[in-house]
């Protein structure tokens, strides 16, 4: 899952995405209102997670222009605890407003609370390809009923291979869904990513699932 924070207080901002990257989300952040706005609109987040003081422009414009644009979670993240603050968000198209300061165990529940939303209303519950099944919501893969264990960004490499099933993954793309846009391109994370997903997830199995193409990519599918 992939997470965009737009928070101009520096301290926060490191906070949030250490905690996040940390949960197993994949975070980007911007500064700015102008700034998120544009990685709102270049990548696809599925939650953003918004702040009101901003400078250039501020969380409700920014997010009244991204409702115009795009179905993606908003979360508002702000110390403006006003009633009149809270309706004003939620009627501009917030999906969930919560005020600083906060306990990170709640954002936590919120986030995950607003993902499964996304998750029931835009993919199936499971992700099968061959005798591979990803069950999203609750955080399992299994191949042949046997429970694979996987860090999180094993199951998050999974993940993305099986909903892009059959369809070749460059490294830079996997880099890009996988990890983060500030992730240094030239290390091989990628590569030593795919051994160890190998080693759980077809080593043990006759049947491989997980395909390279020399000096294109990666794909995952059943081959006869």
């Amino acid at each position: 899952m992939r997470l965009l924070i737009i928070e101009d207080e520096v301290r926060t901002a490191e906070y949030l995405q250490q905690g996040l990257s940390e949960n197993g989300y994949i975070v980007d952040c911007a500064a700015t209102g102008i700034d998120g706005l544009h990685l709102a609109r270049q990548h696809a987040y599925d939650l953003v997670i918004l702040d009101v003081n901003l400078p250039q422009l501020d969380g409700w414009s920014v997010l009244q222009r991204l409702r115009a644009e795009s179905s993606t979670r908003i979360m508002m993240l702000t110390a403006h605890g006003r009633l009149s603050d809270r309706v004003k968000g939620l009627d501009l198209g917030a999906d969930d407003y919560l005020l600083k300061p906060f306990e990170f165990p709640e954002l936590l529940a919120r986030i995950r609370s607003l993902l499964r939303r996304s998750e029931q209303n835009l993919a199936p519950a499971t992700l099968r390809v061959a005798d591979l099944e990803l069950d999203p919501s609750r955080h399992r893969a299994y191949r042949r009923n046997q429970r694979i264990d996987l860090t999180a960004k094993e199951f998050a490499l999974l993940h993305l291979l099986m909903r892009q099933s059959g369809e070749v993954l460059s490294r830079t793309q996997i880099i890009s869904l996988v990890w983060d846009m500030n992730f240094d391109c030239d290390t091989n994370v990628v590569e030593v990513s795919i051994r160890r997903l190998r080693a759980k997830i077809d080593d043990p199995f006759e049947d491989k699932l997980i395909h390279t193409l020399r000096g294109v990519g990666y794909v995952l599918e059943a081959r006869e």
